[in-house]
């Protein structure tokens, strides 16, 4: 067959579709075939299956008269050009109420506009080795390999982009480079009882309810009134109403000394019914990580200088270790990797199963709950009765 349909998936925001951004070429007819060695390939803007193949063939008609030629092919958008004029002003509009995730991708436009080697290629003209220079110069100025790496997730996307919107026929692989440093740093109960010790409000209280939530620093920072609930289950409940992903709005219990941080703020606050917990001095009205950093030095430094004969020095962090600290310690606790995934806000249990090691008590414990089943020829049976199951020998 010929001719062949581009299917519109609308799982874009507001049901458009991720693929076109909801601009009609989504469901419409296109037909492909080979003339004198060379591909032809045109949409019909049709999604009626009769018209569009009529008109392939009206084209092969017409060509086999000799009355068109080959159509040339519209001329491929320079990689800078392509950025300033189609994919920056649509993550701009597409990103405008996530902040980070636009900052993120205009940081990396930046850098791949500014190595013009790369930016001046046409898109069809990017290649393995032209990549291969960008990631060659960025490593001469000595930048980490997780920041090279986000700039190539920023490239992926583009040359993605490109192709969805029919910029782009196909694309390239780009590969991220190894040996990447991930932020798997966990916090020591000692370490934490130090850290806490030396910290001034409100870094001594944030931290604690990192620790003791799991909340990542963005959605700790922005937290309201409105969403805690002294009433709700043993100590009171918080909600989570926005976050990196759909995953992330959860509902979070609190536990007793989460709690006593924030009704101690609260009636500081004289009990506000809304607002924000952590008000401060910014454009955004609440603590942002700015107002932490110098803080967070402090505190290191205060470690160091109250050094005992017999203590070691706390090795520095970032706050967001404390959201890994918790995982951590919730997953040794024996937390299943579902249960785990809903109080961390993970929107795949991929990533909350690098929390989860199961040992040979819990996998024998899990078995024993199973109950009622036998397994393969061995001696023992395990008997399921009102009682709690026991193991016995036959």
């Amino acid at each position: 067959m010929a001719i062949y349909k581009r299917g519109c998936d609308r799982k874009g925001p507001d049901k458009t579709c991720s693929k076109c951004g909801d601009r009609g070429s989504c469901g419409v007819y296109w037909y492909k075939f080979m003339w004198q060695g060379k591909l032809v390939r045109e949409s019909t803007k049709q999604r009626n299956d009769k018209v569009a193949r009529s008109m392939e063939s009206a084209h092969r008609t017409s060509l086999a008269k000799g009355e068109v030629g080959i159509r040339d092919k519209k001329p491929v958008s320079m990689l800078v050009e392509f950025i300033d004029k189609r994919f920056e002003p649509w993550a701009k509009a597409q990103f405008s109420s996530r902040t980070k995730t636009w900052l993120w991708y205009r940081n990396g436009l930046r850098r791949l506009k500014a190595f013009t080697p790369l930016a001046s290629l046409r898109l069809n003209e990017i290649t393995s080795e032209s990549i291969a220079g960008y990631v060659a110069r960025r490593q001469s100025e000595d930048l980490a390999v997780s920041s090279i790496n986000r700039e190539l997730q920023v490239l992926r996307r583009v040359l993605n982009v490109a192709v969805e919107w029919g910029a782009l026929e196909s694309t390239i692989k780009v590969k991220l480079l190894s040996g990447e440093t991930r932020r798997e740093r966990v916090v020591t109960r000692d370490e934490e009882r130090r850290y806490l010790a030396v910290a001034s409000e409100p870094l001594s209280s944030i931290a604690t309810m990192l620790v003791d939530s799991g909340l990542r620093p963005e959605e700790c920072f922005r937290m309201r009134w409105e969403n805690i609930n002294f009433s709700t289950g043993k100590y009171g409940s918080l909600f989570v109403t926005h976050g990196k992903t759909a995953a992330a709005r959860r509902l979070i219990p609190l536990t007793p000394r989460v709690r006593l941080i924030l009704e101690n703020r609260w009636e500081q606050a004289n009990k506000p019914d809304d607002g924000w917990v952590w008000v401060a001095p910014t454009a955004s009205g609440h603590v942002e990580p700015s107002t932490l950093k110098k803080q967070h030095a402090k505190a290191f430094k205060a470690i160091t200088d109250n050094l005992k004969d017999n203590e070691k020095a706390v090795r520095p962090f970032v706050l967001y270790s404390l959201r890994h600290t918790f995982l951590t310690r919730l997953g040794e606790s024996g937390c299943d990797v579902w249960t785990l995934a809903r109080i961390a806000g993970h929107s795949s249990i991929t990533m909350s199963s690098r929390y989860v090691h199961p040992g040979n008590d819990a996998v024998a414990d899990a078995m024993l709950k199973f109950g009622g089943h036998k397994f393969g020829h061995s001696t023992e049976i395990i008997i399921s009765t009102t009682e709690t199951p026991r193991l016995l020998n036959r």
